[in-house]
């Protein structure tokens, strides 16, 4: 071996490269092909430590039924994460504090609000949005609400 030192430095960045590949998280998208501002939120998730499996679907109606997402709550695209849905463009942060709650069925940003992750828009403020949470009785619970800038 000619240079161990060089061996050893290169082992440590490898394991340190393995050791943070493994700390992301998990979670499947599900959009239409056609939709950009989801490939936007795909990219602020990665952004944000999530590795992100795509699903491109032909029927996205479907998928929010199958989901359990209920109309009132729709929007473009529907994640999937630890069994819970994540509806539309809910910020990273929201999908985190999801993890930690096992008596919900999941989380929504109804509609498609400029400014929220993946619709921003330069030269564009922010709309006002909330964030919904679906108990597991049905029941809508607001989580947050993000102002208008």
């Amino acid at each position: 071996m000619k240079n161990p030192l060089r061996l050893a430095a290169l082992s440590v960045l490898l394991l340190g490269s393995l050791a943070q590949a493994a700390e992301l998280i998990p979670i499947d998208v599900h959009r239409d092909a056609n939709c950009g501002c989801c490939k936007k939120w795909i990219e602020h998730l990665k952004d944000n430590g999530f590795a992100v499996t795509d699903h491109v679907e032909s029927n996205m109606s479907a998928v929010k039924q199958r989901l359990g997402v209920a109309p009132r709550l729709g929007s473009c695209h529907t994640a999937v994460i630890d069994g819970k849905f994540v509806e539309g463009h809910v910020p990273a942060e929201q999908v985190l504090a999801l993890r930690k709650r096992n008596d919900l069925l999941g989380i929504a940003a109804p509609g498609m609000p400029m400014g929220s992750p993946g619709m921003e828009v330069d030269g564009m403020g922010a709309e006002a949005f909330q964030i919904i949470r679906l108990t597991r009785e049905g029941q809508d619970v607001l989580v947050a609400d993000y102002p208008a800038r």
